[in-house]
């Protein structure tokens, strides 16, 4: 399930890709959670994380706040996941960046769990990051 913090930044990420089209620069945190009605200081924590992984940038001052670290045909929906909520798969022993062995695994190569497990994780990965911000803002989803 996604959770709150990822949805968050979704919201706000797309948001900013939105301003990104219209040239304004970097919106400030205020105006970002004023829009998407999430609480600022959550919000900050958020932000954070997603500039230090290069997907925003940020300036300081009186016209300081976050825009794209990159174009948003560069940033795909799956990069801001993970680094929200960490892997995508739902079981650890199919995950590719956290992978870990069930306790209770018998023999993961006949493992029912792990082969319908490894499906989910496989086809979420390849909807999310096939989808970049510049598709959602299109309502294009790629399969």
């Amino acid at each position: 399930m996604l959770s709150k913090k990822a949805k968050y930044g979704l919201q706000a990420i797309i948001f900013l890709a939105k301003e990104d089209r219209k040239k304004k620069g970097p919106i400030p945190i205020a105006e970002l959670a004023k829009h998407d009605k999430i609480p600022k200081k959550f919000l900050e924590i958020i932000l954070l994380e997603l500039r230090k992984q290069g997907i925003l940038h940020s300036k300081m001052g009186v016209n300081g706040g976050y825009s794209l670290g990159r174009p948003a045909d560069l940033i795909s929906i799956g990069q801001v996941v993970r680094v929200l909520d960490g892997p995508l798969a739902a079981v650890s022993c199919v995950s590719k960046t956290a992978y870990r062995k069930c306790d209770e695994c018998k023999n993961e190569k006949s493992c029912e769990i792990r082969k319908i497990m490894k499906q989910v994780r496989d086809s979420t990965a390849r909807i999310l990051d096939g989808t970049t911000l510049a598709d959602a803002l299109k309502g294009k989803v790629n399969f």
